[in-house]
Order: C-alpha cells, then structure tokens, then sequence
C-alpha cells in the first residue's frame, strides 16, 4: 500500500499529516481564544474592584503589607496554579488553576493601577495598547518565522533571577530600580512571549492548551506591569 497521497499543492505528503495539522490548529485557536478570555476576565475584574470601590482599601491594605509577603505568596499561587494547568488531567482543574491565577493578578495589580490612575490619568489605557501592540507584534514574529526560541530559556531563568534579587535589593536598602530596570524588564517580558510562542507553535501537548494560555498570559502580564511602570516614571518627569 502506498503510504503517500497526493497534496494539494502537489507535493507527495504523508497520510495523517492534514489531521495532525488540523489538530495543531484547533489547538493554537483554543490556546488564544482561552488567553483572550482571560484577558477579559482580569480587564472585568478590575474594572469590578474600581467601579464598585473596593480598589482604594484593597491597594491601601496591599501596600501598607510587606511586599515580601505579597509576592511570596504571589509566587506559590502562581507555582501551584502553573503546576495544575499542566499537570491535572481534568480540565474543570486546569481552568479552575486559571481562574486562580487571573484572580491572583488581578489583585496584586490593584495598588499600581490605583496610583496610576490617580497621579497619571490616560497612563494605564497608554499601556495597555502598547501591551497589546507588543504581545500581537511578537506574536507575528514566531508564527512568521517559525523559528525555535527555545534558546531564550536561559536567558529568561537567570534574567528573572537577577530581576528578583535586584527588587529583593531595593526594598531592603530602599534604593529605587528607575527607568532602565523597567525598559529591561519589558525586554524580558518581550523574550519570554517569544519562548512561550514558539513552545506552543512546537511541543506543547495539544490537550494543555490550558497551561499554554496561563504561561502567555503570565507573560502579557509582565510586560504591562513595566510597561506601565515606564509610562508613570516617565510621566512624573
């Protein structure tokens, strides 16, 4: 039996290749559309929290914590959600992790947008647009290339590392990260949504598209902390 059939382009293909081509897309446009979905959900709650008026207490009681307890506690919700999203075989799990984590952003979020949208109006639709002009520019580039940035991986690991120890730094010895930190954190943010697009275009299991929302969205997040970040620095001067 011959095991080749005819393309439409005309070129021998093996059998199966169309399905599994199939099933990579439907697996790219559920990946996207659950990352569109999330992105929504966090723009609902905190236009929720800031409309209703919870934003002030909740920024005020955030602030006024240790930010060391804060993003502790930030990284272990988002450890063990990234971890459920791609490890648990029910999908009820996988999206309940993502809710989480939506949720944990959401409210690690609130003290930054309430000081920008009290001393900086207009900043944070500012960065928003860029975030998305951004994300959708990068994006474009791993689907037009399809080139393999899995080599940004290490690049990403000592990058946060070192980001960490620098934030550590500055809260105990009270020195500010300025302008520059910022521009390198978006350069960071920028990296990671090129690895994690061109692990999802190449070897992310096409049942965890789940996990592979979270892990951009994780990293859309990023960049629009810093990015707005920038914009208010830039804004006071």
């Amino acid at each position: 039996m011959n095991p080749y059939q005819p393309s439409r382009s005309g070129v021998d293909a093996p059998w199966g290749a169309g399905a599994r081509s199939d099933s990579r897309d439907r697996f790219l446009v559920r990946t996207y559309n659950t990352l569109f979905v999330a992105i929504l959900a966090f723009a609902g709650i905190e236009f929720s929290l800031f409309f209703s008026g919870l934003a002030e207490p909740i920024a005020r009681a955030l602030l006024g914590t240790s930010w060391f307890l804060v993003l502790g506690a930030f990284m272990v919700v988002g450890w063990l959600a990234t971890r459920a999203a791609h490890t648990a075989e029910s999908k009820v799990a996988q999206y309940s992790a993502l809710a989480a984590y939506v949720v944990m952003e959401a409210i690690i979020f609130v003290p930054l947008l309430f000081i920008a949208n009290r001393y900086a109006p207009g900043v944070i639709s500012s960065a928003g647009a860029i975030t998305i002009a951004g994300f959708a520019g990068l994006t474009g580039i791993a689907f037009w290339t399809r080139k393999d940035f899995s080599f940004l991986g290490g690049l990403i690991k000592w990058g946060g590392i070192v980001a960490l120890l620098l934030i550590g730094g500055s809260m105990i010895f009270g020195f500010q990260l300025g302008v520059f930190f910022s521009v390198a954190m978006i350069g960071l943010a920028g990296a990671a949504i090129l690895y994690d697009t061109s692990k999802i275009l190449r070897d992310f299991p096409e049942d965890r598209y789940v996990g592979a929302a979270l892990q951009l969205f994780a990293s859309v997040a990023l960049m629009f902390w810093y990015v707005l970040q920038l914009l208010m620095s830039l804004n006071r001067r």
